[in-house]
């Protein structure tokens, strides 16, 4: 009789905790929005479509599908700043070794110009180091950037200063940075760093690197030679587990920061890091938030864009994450409700956004590592 009771107990508590799986999986299915912000609106490509370009803005939304980026716009008032961008095109995101690309080949195809195997971070399909356009940029006297809400060492920032074969060799890829030509890094953790790397402190800054914690800290070392922002762990979590400001915030200091440089221009990569890991676990909720997060970093290239004249910005994504659908929505009542047909990557093609001089040169349909060609084109070839 006792195992029987104990079995029912058992039985019982099992039936409850998958419904509240259950339960959960489906509030994160819906979303209503109560965190509006005011979409920029750009001045217009017309103005400054023949200027020539001193700085690119390279903008990836992570897994950041059309359907992600639909379900942001329709929960905003049915814009963002991102959607206002007029010079639209599509990228085909297919790694050199697989259909379905991961966002190491992806990162490097955006970096280097070439595809290469899923898992690779800045070297080709022979495991050869390739040049990122950091270290393109920077021998014509460029400074170069990198700024995520991932921990520095994933696939996507890392790709821009390292060269490894495996995305996984975090305490490689981070050896990789004081030696890179990023003038300005941001991403997370302290605890991260210090686990697989606990020299880092005093190796970046014998590179003449300040390092910070704290992303309010950035605008008032704006004139060190180079920043490293560390950033505390809650500062790059979810939205949802209360990030604050620090992509938007962040994106605007480091624009200031390379921008106040005495240098022939700057070349700046933001990740909206945590997009995909959202839709990684099916989180439609957690998927818009981030959409919304990344989009007033967008603004703020924008905005720096309209203003400076000789900025090109670029919005776009690794790969898209989930399979993600919308299937029913009001947009007066900014509610949505999304599904997925995965927890991975998918191969469907992902939008580009180009907004300033030369944004024409992303019209079209293109493959991932065009766009660091036709981005070294306008800043090193036109000069």
């Amino acid at each position: 009789m006792k195992k029987l009771n104990l079995l029912f107990v058992t039985l019982f508590t099992l039936i409850q905790c998958n419904l509240a799986i259950h339960a959960q999986e489906t509030n994160n299915l819906k979303y209503k929005n109560q965190d509006y912000h005011q979409a920029y609106i750009p001045k217009g490509d017309d103005i400054l479509k023949n200027n020539p370009v001193k700085n690119v803005i390279l903008m990836i939304g992570d897994g950041m599908g059309l359907a992600h980026l639909a379900s942001g716009m329709y929960a905003n008032h049915n814009e963002l700043s991102i959607t206002n961008i007029s010079t639209i095109g599509l990228i085909k995101t297919q790694s050199g070794d697989k259909f379905t690309t991961d966002s190491a080949a992806s990162g490097t195809a955006y970096a280097t110009g070439q595809k290469t195997h899923n898992g690779a971070i800045g070297v080709d399909m022979n495991d050869a180091l390739i040049k990122n356009i950091p270290e393109i940029v920077t021998q014509s006297k460029f400074v170069a950037g990198v700024v995520t809400t991932d921990n520095i060492s994933g696939a996507t920032p890392s790709a821009f200063f390292a060269h490894q074969k495996d995305r996984g060799m975090s305490k490689e890829i981070l050896t990789d940075l004081p030696k890179s030509k990023l003038s300005f890094i941001a991403g997370g953790s302290d605890e991260h760093f210090m686990k697989v790397y606990p020299q880092y402190k005093q190796i970046l800054a014998a590179q003449d690197f300040i390092i910070l914690n704290d992303y309010k800290e950035v605008s008032n070392n704006l004139r060190n030679a180079k920043i490293a922002l560390i950033a505390f762990q809650k500062d790059v979590d979810s939205k949802q587990n209360g990030r604050g400001e620090f992509l938007p915030k962040t994106t605007k200091n480091a624009i200031e920061f390379l921008n106040n440089k005495k240098a022939t221009g700057f070349f700046l990569m933001v990740e909206g890091a945590q997009i995909d890991k959202r839709a990684h676990e099916n989180n439609f909720a957690g998927v818009i938030q981030e959409v919304l997060d990344f989009d007033k970093a967008v603004a703020e290239a924008i905005a720096f864009a309209d203003k400076d004249k000789n900025t090109l910005v670029i919005v776009t994504a690794d790969h898209e994450t989930g399979g993600l659908s919308i299937k029913k929505g009001d947009i007066a009542q900014s509610s949505l409700e999304g599904n997925f047909s995965s927890k991975g990557h998918t191969p469907i093609m992902v939008p580009i956004f180009a907004y300033g001089p030369s944004s024409d040169n992303f019209k079209g349909v293109m493959e991932n590592n065009e766009v660091m060609k036709k981005i070294i084109s306008v800043l090193i070839k036109q000069k």
